[in-house]
């Protein structure tokens, strides 16, 4: 089986969730014997080899600019696809969602997983909201099969646009203990800060959980983790309130780093509005943390109405009550934090993600 997996920026360059995805997926796949090719934005990669652990590459060019960069990408790689060896694409993009009927030109399947509810944030206004919600309800009708990664997500597509999807969720890192040493460079001290992972954008609402952390009695540290890799108003905004209580630490690539912010941290924040299964609260959750999280669907499916977790309200008071409550509770945080692991059940284990994607393909290619 050939798979062309399309829409990420590429491989083994990781930004986000996708990226991570498309990582762990096509790593595993290429030791089952599958045929894995990654398209990759081509001005992200200063070296171009055309194949890395066994994955073979093609390098795509884009424009730089952020609104279209993802649409021409995702054309151009579906074209190159398209007229290639490959039995399946994978998109990974709703961008690509009106992108669907290319493929069949030379009778490609395709599957496409369509993330998060792309058309409510707030960094797509007007014409791209619009775009957005006209390309997931185009890749519901142009596409073989769709992949949501939640049970909120999948009622939300079969309500919205009539369309049942097959769920795979997003899959959680295995636990590693993190050295005592690994945050010495932070100056932080254990159990005395939240944690918030994320990009700054308004939908993932730092804004709004940092305002209700500075209004209240809080006695902990805020430290922020993630940045945007642009030129952003919002972002420039929020790093301006650093203070010696909050801050903000950008990026942290290395990962036992990373690993060791959150096993340390008193509490993480979860803020994340419009996505299904979301990596970062994965990470929270594998590596024992007590979670506050924004109360969505998608969040209360993760942490089982409120077994694994506490939830807020859309709103800074609310924030900054349930600060002051579990600091007043470290009872029930030690509880939260000794069992929150439990709920990464079966569906988040990556082997088994990979196994349900081949799966999926491999029916498809059975109606050939």
């Amino acid at each position: 089986m050939r798979i062309a997996i399309i829409g990420s920026r590429g491989y083994p360059y990781v930004y986000g969730g996708f990226e991570t995805f498309v990582k762990e997926l096509s790593e595993r796949l290429v030791k089952q014997d599958v045929e894995v090719h990654i398209y990759c934005q081509k001005n992200l990669f200063n070296t171009f080899p055309k194949q890395v652990n066994g994955i073979y590459l093609h390098y795509i060019p884009t424009l730089p600019q952020k609104s279209l960069n993802q649409i021409i990408h995702s054309f151009f790689s579906i074209i190159h696809a398209t007229f290639s060896k490959a039995d399946v694409l994978l998109v990974v993009n709703l961008a690509a969602g009106p992108m669907g009927w290319i493929p069949k030109i030379t009778g490609k399947k395709t599957m496409i997983n369509v993330d998060g509810l792309e058309w409510l944030r707030p960094k797509w206004q007007g014409l791209g909201a619009k775009y957005f919600y006209w390309a997931a309800k185009a890749a519901t009708v142009l596409y073989d099969k769709i992949i949501t990664d939640a049970e909120g997500m999948r009622q939300v597509y079969l309500e919205e646009f009539n369309k049942d999807s097959t769920v795979i969720a997003y899959g959680a890192p295995d636990y590693k203990k993190a050295a005592l040493n690994s945050i010495d460079r932070f100056s932080l001290q254990a159990e005395d800060y939240y944690l918030i992972v994320g990009r700054l954008v308004p939908d993932n609402n730092a804004d709004l959980i940092i305002k209700g952390f500075l209004e209240s009695q809080s006695t902990k540290k805020m430290i922020v983790v993630g940045d945007v890799p642009y030129n952003d108003k919002y972002a420039s905004d929020l790093k301006a309130t650093q203070n010696e209580r909050l801050i903000f630490l950008g990026y942290v690539k290395d990962q036992d780093e990373l690993m060791a912010l959150y096993q340390n941290a008193f509490a993480y924040i979860h803020g994340h509005k419009y996505g299904g299964t979301n990596p970062a609260m994965l990470k929270a959750m594998s590596n024992h943390c007590a979670i506050l999280a924004l109360d969505t669907v998608f969040n209360r499916e993760m942490l089982n109405n409120g077994e694994y977790g506490f939830f807020f309200e859309e709103n800074a008071d609310s924030v900054g009550r349930m600060l002051e409550k579990m600091e007043s509770e470290p009872e029930k945080i030690q509880e939260l934090k000794d069992k929150v692991s439990l709920g990464l059940t079966e569906k988040y284990n990556w082997e088994k993600i990979t196994q349900a994607y081949k799966n999926e393909m491999a029916k498809l290619l059975i109606k050939k």
